[in-house]
């Protein structure tokens, strides 16, 4: 095994990645105007909100105010007029002019307010932008980071009377000016956040993490409300379903004004959900279904977008569709209906498809429509209605089984090998491999639900890269254990010295193998387990879980007792046969994960079969991925033939 070097396996890695990941992350480019946008977007919420401190009754009641609502407005016109050419920018440039012109002639604050807003509106159709995180964010950190970075100018309440507010002109914002926050939403916070604002004191927080980013907003947006109204919030929010008709998602909750809310629910319920939700934001994403509602938000936006002329923005789009609307439900979907599973995954590729090879809009539109339908009768799926005791049992014990079956193969496959070429001094590293990876995975569960939110994107990568790391390994493993099958070759390898055969740095690429080839699967494992518990029935899922932990443990003990009863040659002769097989599975799962995160194209091969459990997908990038091993795997085998029948 002192074949196994590290530096071989990153070279071929590099090799590949230049070949297959730099075409698509040049694709993944967003569009450039998306900041420009975003800008534009803040200075028209802006003018909506402060246009009624410049101008009443016909009359300028602040110079100041009314110049500065005069230049934002002038600087959204030109902005707007830099766009990239799309069917609604004259469109968007005239409403533009319009409201320049009503600001000019000092209309009331209402009519501004309305055209601005709309603008606003119309801005986004014509060039979509991202509006919300993937995840909510956690106001905890964004309260911390407040008291660190804001409070000092405006104050530790929000009231704008810190330490550092006196002389400032103008003057800080008062978070806790009602009627001002009444008229400002979570996102325009957030820009304000991550652009600073032009002319004043408050710079931009750009450096910060996005998601601490929207966290700093929504603390800063909750400030205006008392702890009475966040708590009666929750009982109004848990209590009326009218109500949450209104938030149906996350990015809902952060568009949306009080104001706004309250022409639809009335002043005092949309005060206290208001106060509720922007202190528990998750609240929205626990009903069923809520992810399903941003997939579908997003694949409006990415329609819209490719209608507008902005491929690589509705690839990002359609994309997010994927990773962030569907694949939070995906592993709970294919326990209640797999058929709808693979149905809606296969529809979700080829809109991608459909979007890189050009094809008319009319095209994507209906391909988007058709994910639409599907999303239906899988919120019908995937409702607390349909969950059952037996279903819980059922989904918990085939996760389990079907993602620790291929790392537990891989993993007896090595100690079996060390036992039988007598190398016990190695096993820990092996042992040491799967033990820490396993409280890897108990990590990164705490992480992703208490500091971090991991992404659908960060999902795929992980376990694509480390699906093709050890299918390549597994590659050249297989290749050496079947070149020991024949007996003579076997002989002549223990008189080589076997000490040296399994050097320090070949054992600790052991344990790096075990690490990689365990973690990936119980990252998998947890991601679906996170989902299936919060639908309930935990005691069938804690049985289903154990049960399927059993099932592995016998099957462990079964493979290493018969094992040691095979004569070496037929030990190796079948462990290369299994490992082979195992390289060309994780050989289609590991493009097929990074086609999901997007670095890779999609080409749909009509006709071709689907299996999870053998890493089979109907696109040509996966079958030539496996053709490909399959290829090596014959070349190896072969040429160990040669080779043994060289030495009778």
């Amino acid at each position: 095994m002192h074949s196994f070097a590290l530096r071989r396996i990153l070279l071929i890695l590099c090799a590949l990645g230049a070949q297959w990941l730099l075409p698509g992350m040049a694709a993944a480019q967003g569009d450039t105007s998306r900041s420009s946008v975003q800008t534009t977007w803040r200075l028209l919420d802006y003018v909506a909100v402060d246009y009624r401190e410049a101008v009443r009754d016909g009359r300028i009641v602040n110079d100041a105010e009314y110049a500065e609502m005069r230049e934002f407005a002038r600087t959204a016109r030109t902005n707007i007029e830099t766009l990239p050419s799309a069917s609604a920018r004259q469109r968007l440039i005239g409403e533009a002019r319009g409201l320049e012109q009503s600001i000019a002639a000092k209309r009331p604050p209402e009519q501004i307010d309305s055209a601005a807003k709309a603008l606003a509106a119309n801005l986004l159709k014509a060039y979509p932008v991202p509006l919300s995180p993937t995840v909510p964010p956690d106001p905890g950190r964004g309260k911390a980071l407040y008291a660190t970075q804001c409070a000092s100018c405006h104050g530790a309440t929000g009231a704008a009377d810190g330490p550092a507010a006196r002389g400032l002109d103008p003057p800080a914002i008062a978070f806790t000016d009602r009627k001002r926050a009444d008229q400002r939403s979570i996102f325009a916070l957030y820009q304000v956040v991550s652009q600073g604002l032009e002319g004043t004191a408050m710079t931009d927080f750009a450096h910060l993490p996005e998601q601490d980013r929207w966290g700093l907003a929504l603390h800063a947006g909750n400030l205006a409300y008392s702890d009475a109204q966040r708590q009666a919030g929750e009982r109004l929010w848990r209590q009326d379903g009218e109500v949450r008709k209104f938030v149906p998602n996350l990015e809902a909750l952060l568009q949306m004004t009080p104001a706004g809310l309250a022409e639809r629910v009335g002043r005092d319920r949309a005060e206290l959900v208001t106060a509720y939700l922007r202190s528990a934001p998750s609240a929205v994403t626990e009903a069923s279904g809520a992810t399903l509602d941003l997939a579908r938000s997003r694949l409006q936006e990415s329609v819209a977008a490719y209608s507008a002329g902005q491929r690589g923005e509705a690839k990002r789009l359609a994309l997010s569709a994927y990773l962030d609307g569907f694949e939070p439900v995906e592993g709970l979907l294919s326990t209640r209906n797999a058929a709808l599973m693979v149905r809606i995954e296969g529809a979700m590729a080829e809109l991608r498809s459909r979007i890189d090879r050009g094809e008319p809009a009319p095209s994507v539109t209906e391909q988007a429509t058709l994910l639409a339908d599907l999303f239906t009768q899988a919120e019908a799926a995937l409702s607390p209605d349909e969950a059952s005791d037996a279903s819980s049992f059922a989904g918990a014990f085939t996760i389990l089984l079907r993602e620790g079956l291929e790392a537990l193969l891989i993993v007896i496959a090595m100690i079996a090998f060390l036992q039988k070429a007598d190398r016990k001094d190695v096993l820990p590293y092996v042992h040491s491999g799967w033990i820490v990876a396993l409280l890897a995975g108990l990590a990164t569960w705490w992480a992703a639900t208490s500091i971090i939110a991991v992404s659908g994107a960060s999902r795929e990568l992980m376990e694509g890269f480390g699906s093709l790391f050890a299918a390549v390994v597994l590659l050249s493993v297989g290749i050496w254990m079947h070149g020991k099958s024949n007996a003579q070759v076997w002989q002549r390898y223990i008189k080589q010295k076997l000490e040296h055969a399994l050097s320090k740095q070949s054992a600790w690429f052991l344990f790096l193998l075990t690490f990689i080839v365990v973690y990936r699967e119980v990252f998998e494992t947890i991601l679906f387990y996170a989902t299936m518990w919060s639908q309930g029935g935990h005691g069938a899922l804690l049985a289903g879980a154990l049960t399927g932990a059993g099932v592995l443990a016998v099957i462990a003990w079964a493979m290493l007792r018969y094992s040691r009863r095979l004569p070496i040659t037929q030990f190796f002769s079948l462990s290369s046969i299994l490992i082979a097989i195992l390289a060309v599975v994780l050989a289609g799962k590991g493009v097929a994960g990074l086609q999901e995160a997007g670095l890779l194209s999609i080409t749909p091969f009509a006709g071709a079969p689907r299996s999870d459990l053998l890493g089979l997908y109907p696109t040509v990038q996966t079958l030539l991925a496996q053709a490909l091993a399959v290829a090596v795997i014959a070349l190896g085998f072969l040429a160990n033939r040669r080779a043994a029948l060289a030495m009778s």
